[in-house]
């Protein structure tokens, strides 16, 4: 998919790799950007729409669905991470609302409109996604959760004609991982890497200098091989039947 004229919508766009993925997508030649934001967000190029978007509410992801005319690009970046050690239960349930939970209602939200252009979703995760970071587990549960989802949405829409792609990123410098001492992408290298990925058609991104050694070895791994032996399945048993 190339974003020339396209309408796109980004999920936590007011900072970060959101922000990062506004910039690179007007840099592009996008029709409409939709930003989704928790908080009241203005900018200069008339191209962008704000929308006031909590993904954990689904009032207001109702509400972003009303404004949204047509859209060929739905970008679930909103994401939480919270430094724990697994003892608080609620800081679990509360990274799995946004992460996971929150994908899922966007996704299924505005899957008309994806499936009337026949468009793409981007699922923004991490490389915890597949290796939990032991400092951030729950984080790390809600990735590998929102992973299987990506997969199994891949699987089931493609004979709706919407494909599933999932960024698999390492450390970025956002607020995020600012207190971790270790080299880190910076957002605009990772929104182009992410973008680029999307025109080339890759199901799996790995957008940043951590993570693009990786991808060879994943893209021709068993896990790789057991998601397309499993996606062959709905064709011997469609859903539904």
């Amino acid at each position: 998919m190339s974003i020339v004229d396209k309408t796109i919508l980004v999920t936590g766009a007011n900072r970060g790799i959101g922000r990062a993925l506004i910039e690179e997508a007007l840099r592009r030649g996008a029709k409409r950007v939709y930003a989704g934001t928790r908080q009241p967000l203005s900018h200069p190029d008339g191209r962008v729409t704000p929308l006031a978007l909590d993904v954990t509410r689904a009032d207001q992801i109702r509400a972003a669905v009303g404004r949204v005319a047509s859209l060929d690009l739905l970008i679930n970046n909103a994401g939480l991470a919270i430094y724990e050690d697994l003892s608080d239960r609620a800081a679990i349930e509360q990274q799995l609302a946004v992460n996971l939970y929150g994908t899922y209602g966007m996704t299924q939200a505005f899957l008309p409109l994806l499936t009337g252009s026949g468009g793409a979703i981007v699922n923004v995760l991490s490389l915890a996604a597949v290796a939990p970071v032991p400092v951030m587990p729950a984080y790390s549960i809600s990735k590998a959760a929102a992973f299987s989802l990506s997969q199994s949405m891949r699987a089931a829409l493609a004979g709706r004609g919407v494909r599933v792609h999932a960024v698999l990123s390492g450390p970025v410098d956002t607020d995020m991982s600012r207190v971790l001492d270790i080299p880190k992408a910076s957002p605009e290298s990772v929104a182009r890497s992410i973008l680029d990925g999307v025109d080339n058609g890759e199901e799996d991104i790995f957008p940043d200098p951590l993570s693009e050694p990786l991808a060879e070895a994943w893209r021709g791994g068993v896990a790789k091989a057991l998601e397309r032996e499993n996606a062959a399945l709905l064709e011997a048993a469609p859903l539904g039947s």
